[in-house]
């Protein structure tokens, strides 16, 4: 590690797809933070996450090594507190390490090479999300993802959710201003990781008010036809419940308003985070990126949520800035969320200390800078939620 070595800010949201940002062409959703952080940094068009499911995504993305390489196949699986991921990387380059928010870490071992949490997460770290595969996929465990937050999105002064993202937002701004005024010679990496705009949708009515229903429009693809439908998509409607509920038009536009107003929500938070690291004067030596674990499908083919790789559910907003990296650039190759570790294992460590690190993911340094010319590999993904298909031997 060099004097100069980067601090570096990872925000993540939770369950937001790429299209679903003006960024990316939204042309109705209001995130002005998040536009202003693309203006001033690089946004991938074509970011994918390595699996869309939240642990093993975010698994995937600390470690930079593919779900199935470290076993976090779904939300229950623990991972192994012996394989390194990027906190620890940085701790041993020098850094200090915290986290803020939501990482749905499984089992004992809550830090996985961060010092200090500054929250708790939102999701507890039993086991007791396992799949059960001896069940029929519509005998639905309490904790599946059913319609209910289809059906029931609201305006509310406060739910559990806001009530977390706040305090994520809190303690990550007070870290900031803690981290300037200690004036640590290490330089830093900070998580800043956000529930929304996962599912339920419970948001301030200020949120709401900032669209006019009829502007939102409905789904490109609607409900498919059942017959027409790949097995593993028939998997996840049955598992919901979809062709259970007829949803009228006024309802998912109703939905699709509850979801971009907790974009607008988290937006904010996220605009808070961004401010208090330019008050602190920590970012002009900062890098920043923002991402999230997988992506929302939000009734397109008739599908919600996740665990598809459909584009609204597999492709994730990427976008980063930082020290010598092109202002508003736009980057259309094929990236992936492992690639995130070794880009910044490069900023921290010098050339080479990606490779080092045993990593599945390519830095994406080259593109940073404005090389669009530079080759590519393939993207791996894997999913094996409880929506898949029953494992066999």
């Amino acid at each position: 590690m060099t004097a100069r070595a980067p601090n570096v800010v990872i925000v993540m949201a939770d369950q937001l797809a790429a299209e679903w940002l003006p960024v990316y062409g939204h042309e109705i959703v209001h995130a002005p933070y998040l536009s202003g952080l693309a203006a001033d940094g690089v946004t991938f068009e074509s970011a994918y996450c390595p699996s869309p499911l939240c642990a093993p995504s975010r698994a995937a993305m600390l470690t930079g090594r593919r779900a199935s390489r470290i076993g976090v196949f779904d939300n229950a699986a623990e991972l192994p507190a012996s394989v390194p991921t990027l906190a620890h990387h940085l701790r041993l380059a020098g850094y200090h390490t915290s986290l803020a928010g939501k990482m749905h870490f499984v089992g004992p071992d809550q830090l996985h090479g961060f010092e200090r949490r500054l929250t708790t997460d939102i999701y507890p770290a039993s086991l007791d999300w396992t799949p059960d595969w001896t069940r029929a996929v519509s005998d639905r465990l309490p904790w599946y993802h059913t319609m209910e937050s289809v059906l029931t999105p609201a305006r509310a002064i406060a739910s559990m959710q806001t009530d977390y993202d706040d305090e994520v937002a809190f303690e990550a701004v007070r870290e900031l201003h803690q981290l300037a005024r200690e004036r640590d010679a290490r330089p830093f990496l900070l998580v800043v990781s956000f529930s929304n705009p996962h599912d339920p949708w419970e948001i301030p009515a200020r949120y709401w008010n900032l669209y006019d229903p009829a502007r939102i429009e409905l789904p490109r693809v609607p409900l498919v036809p059942l017959a027409e439908v790949d097995p593993h998509s028939r998997r996840l409607r049955a598992m919901a419940g979809v062709d259970e509920v007829g949803l009228s038009e006024d309802q998912l536009r109703h939905v699709r308003h509850a979801y971009f107003a907790a974009i607008s929500y988290v937006d904010e938070r996220i605009g808070a985070v961004l401010e208090a690291l330019r008050e602190s004067g920590l970012d002009d030596n900062t890098v920043v990126a923002f991402t999230a674990d997988h992506g929302e499908l939000l009734g397109e083919r008739g599908l919600w949520y996740k665990m598809s790789f459909h584009e609204p559910s597999a492709r994730v907003p990427l976008i980063v800035r930082a020290p010598g990296a092109l202002a508003g650039a736009r980057v259309a190759a094929p990236v992936s969320l492992l690639d995130l570790a070794s880009t910044i294992l490069e900023l921290a460590g010098g050339p080479g200390r990606a490779d080092d690190a045993g990593l599945d993911g390519q830095s994406l340094l080259p593109l940073l800078r404005g090389e669009l010319t530079a080759q590519r590999g393939l993207w791996f993904a894997n999913t094996t939620p409880r929506a898949s298909t029953p494992p066999r031997r």
